[in-house]
Formats: C-alpha cells, structure tokens, sequence
C-alpha cells in the first residue's frame, strides 16, 4: 500500500503537459500582437505588409478586406485611414483587427457562435500576455468586465479590453472589444 501511495504521489508532482492553444486563443493572441506590432513597429508595414503579417504569426489565418461591419468599427474619433484585417480562427467565430496609418491605434473585436469569455480569459492570464502587458485598472458594469493595460516595451501604449464577466453571456453581440491607443504626449 505505501508503494500505491508513494507512486501516486510521485505521478501527481510531474506537470501535465502544457496543452496547446486552441485556434481562437492563437486568433485573439495573434491580434494582439497584430496590434503592438502595427503601432510600436511602422517599419514593419510602411512599405507593404508582408513583414507585418509574418511578425503576426497567423499567415493565412489573417487577411486584409476592403470593409467590415459597424459593429467592428473603432470609436469615430479613429476612424481615419483603417484597414480592416479578419482573422478566422474558426468557421463560425474569429476577431477582426482595425488599425490606422495615420493615427497610433488598433482595435480588435471579436464574435461568432462559441462562448469567447474563456477564450480570452485564457490569453489575459497567459505567461505571454503578462510578459508584454501590466494590468492597470478594472471596471465592471452590468456583465461586463474592462481591464486597462499598459505594454511593458512602451508604457505610452495602452489597451482596454472589455469582455464578459463569465462564460456563457450572449453570442449576438461582440464578446470581446479592445482599443489601445498610444500616448505621442509623454
């Protein structure tokens, strides 16, 4: 019986084995990255984008398209020279990253018909995401939860991101809504 024990023990220590990310969660990281990429790194876009997507890390998971859905659409105030890039992550759901050539902004949307609250909870609590990103503020209203971060490389990048406050909230509308800006006034 203390053999029994003891290999219990000793099978229990060792580490499962990391799971890989599944392809929203590789869908809403590569948007983020699309989006530190875009603003902290203009060489990488300004004279094509084949750089830009390669340094994304999606390949033909992302692909630029001439418009999108209001509903995808940045605040008015930074609706001035966007491209609109989708990234399909799965056949029903997926994120959409707008970014600008004139302003320092991105914002990424995200929907579709899977519950996405995981998905993103998932890539906030990331090593990856905590390497590049310092959590500022939260703010909750309704089942809404906001979290402010501030990028580790550059503090005068920040993103909000908006999501649901648990899994299983509505699939009609955006789950996950996220708007970084960069400061020039630092």
């Amino acid at each position: 019986m203390r053999y029994c024990l003891t290999a219990l023990a000793a099978i229990a220590a060792v580490p499962a084995p990391a799971q890989a990310p599944s392809s929203l969660e590789r869908g809403f990281t590569g948007a983020l990255r699309g989006c530190e990429e875009w603003v902290l790194n203009p060489a990488s876009w300004a004279d094509g984008t084949g750089p830009f997507v390669k340094a994304v890390g999606l390949g033909d998971q992302m692909g630029l398209v001439d418009k999108v859905e209001e509903a995808n659409l940045p605040p008015q105030q930074l609706r001035r020279a966007n491209h609109y890039w989708r990234i399909n992550s799965t056949p029903g759901a997926g994120y959409v990253l707008v970014v600008s050539d004139q302003l320092p902004m991105c914002h990424i949307t995200g929907g579709g018909n899977t519950d996405l609250e995981p998905v993103v909870e998932a890539v906030l609590t990331s090593r990856e995401f905590g390497a590049r990103w310092e959590r500022v503020t939260d703010r909750f209203k309704a089942d809404m939860s906001s979290t402010k971060y501030r990028n580790r490389e550059d503090a005068r990048l920040s993103i909000v991101i908006s999501r649901a406050k648990q899994p299983g909230q509505r699939l009609d509308r955006v789950q996950v809504l996220a708007t970084a800006t960069y400061n020039t006034d630092k």
